[in-house]
């Protein structure tokens, strides 16, 4: 995976479990979009993106190793809204940031990018993002 060139969000952080629960996670389940960013694709595949693909220097690219549908970051979206893997900043009631696992575990961090409909986009956590243990760690430590 290519390193970023800049630096990651220090001020990330995980809502503790006790502020979460089951039925804010399905309200976001149900209400939420993914969009995609063209900055984090070199191919297009089904997201639909205006420019197709158009990775900027420095962005992880969630797309690097194979295609990544759209199908899968939904799924990838949805696994961190049921776990409560969402940061304790908000925008007009949405999370700023959502956390997953994919089933292989490797780390994924989707950012909200429209606070009025509660659209995200996604990326896989570069293992040099001090933040991805922590993500990895809680993960497992909520794991039904």
């Amino acid at each position: 995976m290519k390193a970023r060139e800049d630096s990651f969000n220090p001020k990330r952080r995980i809502l503790p479990i006790e502020d979460w629960s089951p039925e804010r996670g399905e309200r976001y389940i149900t209400e939420a979009r993914y969009g995609g960013n063209p900055e984090h694709k070199t191919r297009p595949g089904d997201y639909g993106l205006t420019p197709p693909c158009n990775p900027r220097p420095g962005k992880t690219l969630c797309d690097e190793d194979r295609d990544f549908l759209k199908s899968e970051a939904i799924a990838l979206l949805k696994r961190g809204f049921r776990r409560g893997m969402v940061s304790v900043q908000e925008r007009n009631g949405w999370p700023q940031n959502v956390w997953a696992l994919s089933d292989e575990g490797e780390a994924f961090e989707a950012q909200l990018e429209n606070q009025m409909t509660g659209t995200y986009h996604g990326y896989p956590m570069p293992e040099e993002d001090d933040f991805r243990s922590a993500v990895i760690e809680e993960w497992r430590r909520r794991e039904p």
